[in-house]
């Protein structure tokens, strides 16, 4: 009877992953959580039914193979564990770490119902990151087609389609804004999550080694255009993965105080101009006290960050810690580190002194009212309630947008209301004849693994086009 209990023990609860405690893990940069070991993702694999209808695949934007590459890992083979992963996903290291588990694959997993689901994103980075320490690389015999295909920007969605076509034996370059590649992956999710020399870095190497040119600091539809590229550099079609870089701020009075910035522009400083290291020339100083508006997954990075750099830090919310749209890991691990959360309030001013410096911001308390349009209960002023919570910086982190530059500079290429580039949701195609659009650009901003998955859409669809062409 010991035996039985121990196993449905098992069968309930995950194995616990290792990590920083958060006192220490407040102070410093480095990864907050240290993956499991051979032994730990052992017992977690064992775990997984291996269903014959894995709803855990339906689950995942990418369709990973998870029951396998899963059972590969409770027998140890992990090389097999690698190969079964790459034949769906070419960044694992990164979306172990960054995806949405809870809410895509985990959520499908059918001991989820009665307990814990399998530690899934876990699974997949202890593999990645196996394989990487063990120089598990991926064999694959690429026959070119001699057809040249350019990609805008080397972020997840950019990284993914190059990936794909790459195996198809086209010639793929990406050209990228800034000099250094990876897009949000390097310049907008902080050290601590996602580790740059580690983790970023060897995931693109891993890319460009199946032949993908790599061009820094090339600003399409400046730089160079669209057209430029097609019809004097003899690209057969373009795949616009460019993101949603430009920031939304709230357009209330004194927003344009010194003090406030853009979580964007927060992050970049502290994410790829290395302005937390003090051996760095990029210094972010954050002053005593920090408010960030906004309560998604950007917001909590802003937030850890800000922490991090020895500030006081809130989080100002409209709505309820229920309606929070960051991941609920991201939100507990703001929590253990000391971030303060005042939610149902709203900032409604920016109070600066007469050197304009923001010295509090004048909020409102709200309540819940009728859901809106999409299902979720609209955030109501409660008039009188208005009162300031002091501090000497605001980050925003509302969002993003694509920038409308790429657009405006390339005539014919069709955008909507929101600034996304119009598109067929199938074929990923714009309204320029071999040009294709995916990722942020094309629906706003998302998570890694949605970009991912438009990434590989995409790639599908040019290869179509260009076979037909």
């Amino acid at each position: 009877m010991a035996d039985v209990d121990y196993v449905e023990v098992n069968m309930a609860n995950r194995v616990k992953v290792r990590e920083q405690e958060a006192k220490v893990r407040a102070k410093n940069f480095d990864e907050v959580c240290f993956g499991y070991n051979e032994e730990e993702a052992a017992l977690e694999a064992s775990r997984c039914l291996h269903c014959k209808n894995p709803k855990c695949v339906e689950g995942c934007p990418v369709g990973l193979h998870i029951p396998d590459f899963i059972e590969h890992i409770k027998n140890k083979e992990y090389d097999k564990a690698i190969e079964t992963i790459h034949l769906s996903s070419s960044l694992p290291a990164i979306c172990g770490r960054v995806c949405p588990q809870e809410t895509q694959c985990e959520s499908k997993c059918i001991l989820g119902i009665k307990g814990e689901p399998v530690s899934i994103g876990k699974l997949e980075r202890f593999t990645a990151d196996y394989a990487r320490e063990h120089n598990l690389t991926e064999k694959i015999d690429i026959k070119k087609n001699g057809k040249k295909v350019a990609i805008v920007g080397s972020g997840p969605a950019g990284l993914s389609c190059a990936t794909d076509l790459a195996k198809l034996g086209y010639d793929v370059t990406i050209f990228e804004a800034l000099h250094a590649t990876g897009g949000v992956l390097t310049y907008g999710i902080p050290e601590f999550r996602l580790p740059k020399e580690k983790v970023v870095k060897p995931e693109v190497e891993n890319v460009k080694k199946l032949g993908v040119k790599i061009e820094t600091n090339v600003i399409i539809g400046k730089t160079i255009t669209i057209e430029e590229l097609m019809n004097e550099q003899g690209f057969e079609a373009v795949f616009i993965a460019s993101g949603a870089g430009l920031p939304m701020f709230m357009k209330i009075p004194g927003e344009n105080s010194n003090g406030i910035f853009s979580a964007n522009e927060f992050l970049t400083r502290a994410n790829l101009m290395k302005g937390y290291r003090d051996d760095y020339d990029t210094p972010i100083k954050v002053g005593k006290k920090v408010i960030v508006v906004g309560g998604g997954n950007v917001a909590m990075d802003a937030a850890r960050t800000a922490l991090r750099l020895g500030a006081e830090t809130h989080i100002v919310y409209r709505r309820s810690e229920k309606e929070l749209p960051a991941r609920a890991e991201e939100v507990h691990h703001a929590k253990e580190e000391g971030v303060i959360f005042d939610v149902l309030c709203n900032p409604i001013e920016i109070i600066a002194d007469d050197k304009d410096n923001v010295i509090a911001v004048k909020v409102i308390n709200m309540e819940l009212g009728e859901p809106d349009e999409n299902g979720r209960r609209k955030p109501v002023e409660i008039k009188g309630s208005e009162h300031n919570i002091e501090c000497d910086m605001v980050i925003m982190a509302l969002g993003t947008t694509p920038n409308p530059m790429l657009p405006k500079n390339t005539k014919g290429l069709e955008t909507n209301n929101k600034g996304c580039i119009v598109h067929d949701d199938e074929t990923t195609a714009t309204s320029l004849k071999g040009v294709f659009v995916g990722g942020d650009a094309a629906i706003g901003a998302a998570t890694v693994i949605l970009a991912m998955g438009a990434g590989k859409k995409a790639a599908i669809g040019i290869d179509n086009y260009l076979k037909n062409k």
